[in-house]
């Protein structure tokens, strides 16, 4: 695996991509645009331009993408890339006996499947292992997509107001590029509030005061407003969510993001795998079944909510990694979601919030060159979502047709 792994990563490096032109019969350019026949020409890392079809300039590659659709490389707000079934086809905890080589390797194989699914962003909530795994991605050449991590959230409850600031500056010091926290228990316990009002204020307001954005897990309609009074960048969640509690957050521009159904199908698909480890219970698997239907509810009430920022999260744990782009499905077929709005979603609002908008998240001059295509119109019909054939990431070709180049 290590050896084909580092293979692949040669192979990405060495391609010549200083002047690259892609072919596109139909291109949404992630901001709600659509155009037809054009050249979209790649220097480097960048998108140079975007021209009518015509002559193509002496020196420059071609790479005609014929009658596919052409869109920004996708971003997964919320994900979790450790996360693995283990030689024993569980899921992968401390004690279970695999060694660090072995959780790195299935942790790459998780993200270079992400990165073959369209998705050239993702941001996990993470892990400290994630810092590995997107310095190499980054540094090193490793085929995955581009990583932000919060490292390991902050969960205890118990802790003061002043170590939980303490905890922010340690996690700035370590790497982190956001600070996650637990402001409501799981889902399968409940999701009532944890972290208290005051807690959330300290947490978010360190973070702010140190340029770092914060993502809070929250269920519960308490909990989800104590993160927005908080001033908490991003909730997670809110599958308990109440419309005062959504209008508040339109209100103070808190970033939203629900997920629609792939962590809860992933689980309940998997439940013998996770079944017995911690709180993955009969209880909390019979929550899960019971929850389900209430996210795409939650979803169309939220996106029918004047001015709040649906972002686009899946919550991908073991099991859904390559799946990424079920929770657009389900957006579209069960919540009601208009297909150009969900992809705008998970390209130039997603950018926006993670503080990327000036890089990714659109296909335009001036921005990295990370750009997809999938066989089919996704704006008649959103499952071509699940056939990605070609993925650029950064200027170098990473698929076309599931062949490396």
């Amino acid at each position: 695996m290590l050896l084909t792994l580092l293979a692949l990563a040669a192979a990405v490096a060495a391609q010549d991509t200083a002047r690259t032109i892609l072919r596109a019969a139909t291109l949404l350019d992630g901001r709600g645009g659509v155009q037809h026949n054009v050249d979209i020409l790649v220097v480097g890392n960048r998108i140079a331009r975007i021209t009518a079809r015509g002559p193509v300039p002496a020196g420059v590659r071609v790479v005609d993408l014929g009658d596919r659709t052409v869109l920004p490389g996708f971003i997964d707000a919320h994900t979790h890339p450790v996360w693995y079934f283990n030689r024993q086809n569980r899921l992968h905890t401390a004690n279970d006996g695999d060694t660090p080589a072995q959780s790195i390797l299935a942790a790459t194989a998780n993200a270079y499947a992400t990165l073959l699914a369209g998705f050239t962003t993702i941001q996990s909530v993470g892990s400290r292992s994630d810092a590995d795994l997107r310095d190499w991605i980054a540094t090193q050449g490793l085929p995955g997509p581009r990583i932000l991590t919060s490292l390991d959230p902050l969960t205890d409850r118990t802790l003061s107001a002043d170590s939980l600031r303490a905890l922010v500056r340690q996690r700035k010091a370590q790497g982190a590029d956001l600070i996650k926290l637990f402001a409501s228990a799981s889902i399968r316990e409940g999701g009532q509030q944890s972290m208290s009002d005051s807690q959330l204020v300290a947490v978010c307001g360190e973070a702010q005061a140190l340029g770092l954005r914060t993502v809070v897990h929250a269920h519960s309609a308490a909990a989800v407003r104590g993160a927005t009074l908080a001033g908490c960048t991003q909730v997670e969640h809110g599958i308990f969510v109440t419309q005062d509690v959504l209008s508040l957050m339109a209100q103070r521009g808190t970033y939203f993001d629900p997920q629609c159904a792939l962590v809860f199908r992933n689980y309940l698909d998997n439940r013998t795998r996770y079944q017995g480890i911690g709180n993955y219970t009969d209880s909390g698997f019979a929550v899960m079944e019971r929850v389900l239907p209430l996210a795409a509810a939650d979803i169309r009430m939220a996106l029918a909510t004047s001015g709040l920022k649906v972002l686009y999260g899946t919550d991908a744990v073991a099991g859904a990694h390559g799946h990424n782009a079920e929770d657009l499905i389900c957006r579209v077929e069960r919540a009601g979601e208009a297909p150009m709005h969900a992809i705008v979603a998970a390209t130039s609002l997603n950018a926006e919030a993670l503080g990327l908008s000036d890089r990714i998240g659109a296909i335009a001059a001036g921005l990295e060159a990370d750009i997809i295509a999938v066989d089919g119109d996704p704006l008649h019909d959103i499952t071509a979502l699940r056939r990605v054939s070609f993925v650029m990431k950064g200027g170098r070709v990473v698929r076309n047709d599931g062949i490396m180049r």
